[in-house]
């Protein structure tokens, strides 16, 4: 059976070092076509650890911690990779998914009731295209979020603020990838039953590698700019405890006086 522990944790093919380097829609394409077995077998995963509806957030998060090192190109062990962030996120995702989700139900009823009511009254299409709003920004907001949360371990309140700044400067490649996952299952659901094995192969992990895919930079300035902040507060402080535990310079040496001679 070694064979088949080898195909759940061995490392990845990776890139030569000399490949030049690409970008944007090309190196979409460049990861997707060598981890693609990767991206199956964490498809797989990811169904077995959702079965149980409860443990849906932390296989999201675990899902989106192998899909960050896909797109940084990092070496993963899938399986230990998988559980380790399952296992270490599952509070944390849960409590971010209920919220996210209650706010997501929220913005749907409010565009189900408004929707209904601009049929008859125009005056409220106003509410209904900030409750349109508003849902994309949840949703892009949830894709920040628990990309976020695997980069980098932050307190729920800076973990927001951090997730609400990088939908904001850079909400584009979010709605992208959540247009790219929608398609997948739109295509699913139109070349029904040829399709029938797409769920179950790839649908979830594409959907969650694109997404890690079209957060990751807006991600990394966000963490970038904390830092930068942090060291700029921490500077003047540090400096200040180095001039209070530095010792006292040494005093040049002399030679002791000497006695006059009786």
């Amino acid at each position: 059976m070694q064979w088949l522990r080898d195909m759940w944790t061995r490392e990845g093919p990776g890139i030569p070092k000399d490949a030049p380097k690409r970008t944007g829609l090309a190196l979409f394409v460049e990861i997707l076509v060598r981890e693609w077995w990767e991206i199956v077998k964490l498809n797989i995963l990811f169904i077995l650890s959702a079965l149980f509806v409860v443990t849906l957030p932390a296989a999201l998060a675990a899902m989106a911690r192998v899909s960050v090192a896909l797109v940084e190109d990092r070496n993963s062990y899938l399986l230990r990779d998988f559980t380790e962030a399952f296992l270490r996120y599952f509070w944390r995702a849960t409590a971010w998914g209920l919220a996210l989700a209650g706010a997501l139900a929220v913005c749907l009823y409010a565009i189900a009731t408004y929707g209904a009511g601009a049929r008859d009254n125009l005056l409220l299409s106003a509410p209904l295209t900030i409750a349109l709003v508003a849902t994309a920004f949840v949703a892009v907001l949830a894709c920040h979020l628990f990309v976020l949360m695997v980069m980098r371990d932050l307190p729920a309140l800076r973990l927001l603020r951090l997730a609400a700044l990088a939908s904001v400067i850079r909400p584009l490649p979010a709605l992208a990838a959540l247009a790219f996952t929608a398609s997948l299952w739109l295509a699913h659901v139109l070349f029904y039953p040829v399709s029938v094995f797409m769920p179950a192969t790839f649908n979830f992990s594409l959907g969650m590698f694109a997404v890690a895919f079209g957060v990751h930079r807006a991600a990394v300035m966000v963490l970038e700019q904390f830092q930068q902040k942090c060291a700029a507060v921490l500077r003047p402080e540090l400096r200040e405890n180095q001039k209070i535990h530095l010792p006292n310079a040494p005093q040049p040496h002399r030679e002791p006086h000497r006695r006059d001679a009786s």
